[in-house]
């Protein structure tokens, strides 16, 4: 996983110099607007023969679930030339049904792609976010939110024990010290992980049981209890979604026929702000 992710930032580095801002940018619904419309698919042509399927999934490894056969069924309607995935490309397994149960919609749009010997790219540029969030969070802060983010995600979405996540945590900081330039300044064990957050939950729970309201970007730290982390991961969907709505456009404005599969709330943020660059003359 974290080999992966270190693909994707390089790659994406070397992508984000032909993401310009735009006055779309204005476009995009941040999550404090409470008119957001609930938008979870987003289909619109591009001159040259582009166009964007933006697909809103639910974060999901259970193979049964409706949305792969709805996911698929868009995927053929669409006839894309370039696929786009959420997060670091984790891989895909032998068949659909272990494709899914390891590694979500994101791995069943890669798989699909494979079957069709199609490129596959990511919408995160993981190097440019933690500069981003790095100019506005204390650098202690940001590394505990990425550290706590990923040992829930796997303990949720992967049913991780306590050992298996504390390796991963191990492998991702000596990682993470190579890819997030300074970030080995602080964090730099599970011991001073742990020393971290007894600092600002000092109340015997635990850091690898980080709940996920702590990460959800439209609730805030005060209703939580995530003292920071709610805000920063604020900070974080409104950066991806900047980045992702131009790395689209981008695409589809060269004349790619592009198929994203994304989590679901990311797609009416950015409706407008596509809609915005792709009609622009």
């Amino acid at each position: 996983m974290i080999t992966a992710l270190l693909a994707t930032a390089s790659i994406a580095q070397a992508q984000q110099s032909s993401l310009a801002p735009s006055p779309c940018d204005k476009q995009l619904i941040g999550y404090g607007q409470k008119d957001k419309p609930k938008q979870w698919t987003y289909t619109r042509a591009a001159a040259n023969g582009g166009s964007v399927y933006y697909f809103g999934a639910e974060h999901s490894q259970q193979t049964t679930h409706q949305q792969f056969a709805l996911i698929k069924q868009a995927f053929e309607s669409a006839k894309p030339t370039v696929v786009f995935y959420e997060g670091p490309n984790r891989g895909i397994d032998s068949t659909a049904a272990a494709t899914i149960s390891k590694y979500g919609e994101s791995g069943y749009v890669r798989f699909l792609a494979k079957q069709h010997n199609l490129p596959v790219e990511s919408l995160d540029n993981p190097v440019a976010e933690y500069q981003y969030l790095k100019s506005k969070i204390d650098l202690e802060r940001l590394k505990l939110f990425y550290m706590l983010r990923e040992a829930q995600r796997l303990r949720t979405r992967t049913g991780s024990t306590q050992e298996q996540i504390t390796k991963a945590m191990e492998a991702l900081l000596v990682k993470s010290a190579q890819m997030l330039p300074g970030s080995d300044q602080v964090i730099r064990s599970v011991a001073e992980l742990e020393a971290a957050y007894k600092k600002h939950w000092n109340d015997g729970t635990n850091w690898w049981e980080a709940p996920s309201a702590w990460f959800d970007p439209a609730d805030t730290s005060a209703n939580t209890g995530g003292k920071f982390t709610n805000e920063v991961n604020r900070a974080s969907s409104e950066f991806r979604n900047l980045y992702m709505y131009r790395t689209l456009a981008a695409k589809a404005q060269a004349g790619q026929r592009v198929f994203a599969v994304v989590g679901r709330d990311h797609v009416p943020a950015q409706a407008p702000a596509l809609d915005c660059a792709l009609t622009a003359k």
